[in-house]
C-alpha cells in the first residue's frame, strides 16, 4: 500500500523548496550524472553552508530531481550550476526552477545575475536566452571535449533591476 501511495505521488508536479545541507548527497549524485566533471558530496555541502550561497531544488516523493545554486555577492550572483535528472529534462522544470531562483535572488537584493554555458549545450542556452540572459563575452577551449576541440563558455548576463 506505501508503495502504491507513493507511486501515486511520485506522478505529481516537482516540490520546489530551499536546498539544505542535508540534500548535499542528492545533489552530487545529480551533478554527477549531468556533468563532465560532477562535484562531490563534501563540495557541495560546502557550499551549501556558505552564508552566500542560495540554492533551490526540485522533488517528487522525496526524491530530488533538480537543482539550482547560486553564490550571491552584494547585487551580484553568479549562477554556479542548474542540473536536472535526465528523466525529467524536457518538462519546463529548469525553466521553473531558474524562474523561482531569481525571483528568490532579486528579493535578496540581486541587480545583476551571471553564469557560463557550454556553446555546445543547446537546450541551456536556450533555457538562458528564454530567460532574459544575454552573451557578454566568451571564454575559448573552456570546456574539455572528448576527441575533440574544447569548448567556448559563453558567459551570460541578466538584469533584474
Amino acid at each position: 500500500m506505501i508503495r502504491l501511495l507513493a507511486s501515486l505521488f511520485a506522478r505529481g508536479e516537482p516540490a520546489l523548496s530551499e536546498a539544505s545541507p542535508r540534500d548535499a548527497a542528492a545533489m552530487a549524485l545529480l551533478h554527477a550524472a549531468s556533468f563532465q566533471r560532477g562535484w562531490s558530496e563534501h563540495e557541495v555541502e560546502s557550499l551549501l553552508v556558505e552564508r552566500h550561497v542560495i540554492a533551490h531544488c526540485a522533488t517528487i516523493g522525496g526524491k530530488l530531481i533538480g537543482f539550482v545554486m547560486s553564490r550571491l555577492v552584494e547585487d551580484e550572483a553568479e549562477i554556479l550550476s542548474i542540473a536536472v535528472a535526465g528523466s525529467r529534462q524536457r518538462r519546463g522544470l529548469a525553466r521553473n526552477l531558474l524562474h523561482l531562483h531569481l525571483r528568490r535572488l532579486a528579493g535578496f537584493g540581486a541587480r545583476t545575475v551571471f553564469l557560463e554555458v557550454d556553446e555546445h549545450n543547446r537546450p541551456a542556452v536556450r533555457l538562458y536566452d528564454r530567460a532574459g540572459f544575454h552573451e557578454i563575452s566568451r571564454r575559448p577551449n573552456y570546456y574539455p571535449a572528448a576527441g575533440g576541440k574544447p569548448a567556448a563558455a559563453l558567459v551570460l548576463r541578466r538584469d533584474l533591476a
